[in-house]
């Protein structure tokens, strides 16, 4: 038996930003990150809250946040007696709201227990309908996920105008976090037929939409249709956990600091290849995460006398289709020196194996599999 729900109430479009001037007499607690407070971009939504609340600006926030801005920003919720928590801006801001409501329930055993309502200014991370957060020790240089309903925003606020502005290096990192998650979690172990129709939708989305957003960042429909391809996506891999090509790019991303959907899109060919077993040849019988990457090649009109040759389309067509986006197609592209990358991919390969996310990979991989795909991902 599987249980499909779905907590999170999602206001998508035009005006959404306008529901938020039926919240009344509560203490907001609003979490975001410095450039938000300093381009006044946050105006677009304390204006809505302001009249009829108080409210308190928790602003120190940074990529990848970690465990010390956690418990900072806990401690100033609590001398505020927050109500009501609103996370705005990317992942990393949505993520430490998440691990802040969570931390202050399990400080107060239970009594304070807050609403999160999750507004995303970036189109990637889904953070605002999943159970996950990502938290960083920053000492250890190790990523964590913290992964429980207890976390899941009460509403979820999507409207493009938030994302107009957004720079088109921004717009592509975060558009191909979006491929990523729609490619997880069709091949997840966990897949069914729920998270298969979201992550077919959101895969089809991200290939219709995000050259023209890339090309036109004023493109309000194109930046709707990627706003809501991100809440697709993170629907469908909440259901069934994600992959492998996540469980390296956390342990990478905690060494390199390369954003997050760019270090996905640079390891995605060579995950596609090991999960499909390319290696075995393109006549072999195909195992059923190539029978499922040949169903989504197909969506780009891609055919093949047999699976794996389509699989081999589909991973070509992501590779152009990231260099029109002008991604860099490697860890050497990026900037990473190659003494930084041994001294550190057989710690990268330790921690992708130990991930959460690894665990609903199709293919079970070796420590050897995860250093072969880093390596071939380098260079």
């Amino acid at each position: 038996m599987e249980k499909i729900q779905f907590k999170t109430q999602i206001w998508s479009g035009d005006g959404a930003l306008s529901g938020l001037e039926d919240i009344h007499d509560q203490r907001i607690f609003v979490v975001t990150d410095p450039f938000m407070v300093e381009s006044g971009s946050l105006s677009k939504i304390t204006d809505h809250l302001e009249a009829k609340n108080e409210l308190s600006i928790f602003s120190d926030i940074q990529p990848d946040p970690p465990i010390t801005k956690i418990t900072k920003g806990i401690a100033a919720l609590q001398e505020f007696k927050a109500t009501l928590l609103v996370a705005v801006g990317g992942g990393s801001a949505i993520d430490a709201t998440k691990a802040m409501k969570y931390f202050a329930k399990q400080a107060s055993h239970g009594e304070v227990d807050l609403d999160l309502i999750a507004v995303p200014t970036t189109s990637g991370t889904g953070s605002e309908v999943t159970n996950f957060a990502v938290i960083t020790d920053s000492e250890k240089g190790i990523k964590y996920p913290l992964v429980t309903d207890e976390i899941l925003p009460k509403i979820a606020l999507l409207d493009a105008n938030l994302v107009v502005s957004a720079p088109q290096h921004i717009t592509v990192d975060t558009g191909m976090d979006v491929l990523t998650h729609c490619l997880e979690a069709y091949v997840s172990i966990n897949a069914n037929d729920f998270s298969d129709a979201l992550a077919e939708k959101g895969f089809r989305m991200v290939f219709e939409y995000l050259q023209r957003v890339s090309d036109d960042g004023s493109d309000l429909e194109a930046r709707q249709k990627m706003h809501d391809a991100s809440c697709i996506a993170g629907m469908a891999f909440n259901l069934v956990n994600l992959g492998l090509n996540h469980g390296i790019a956390h342990a990478a991303g905690a060494q390199y600091h390369i954003p997050h959907g760019r270090l996905n899109t640079i390891l995605m060919p060579h995950i596609i290849e090991f999960n499909a077993e390319m290696e075995k040849g393109i006549m072999e019988t195909p195992n059923q995460a190539a029978i499922k990457y040949a169903k989504l090649a197909r969506f780009l009109g891609i055919r093949g006398s047999n699976p794996k040759i389509a699989v081999r389309s589909l991973i070509n067509h992501i590779i152009q289709f990231r260099k029109k986006l002008n991604m860099p197609a490697t860890f050497q592209d990026y900037g990473i020196s190659h003494e930084l990358f041994e001294q550190t991919k057989h710690e990268i390969a330790e921690a992708a194996l130990k991930d959460g996310t690894t665990a609903a990979n199709p293919r079970v991989p070796s420590a050897d599999d995860v250093i072969k795909i880093l390596e071939t991902s380098y260079s």
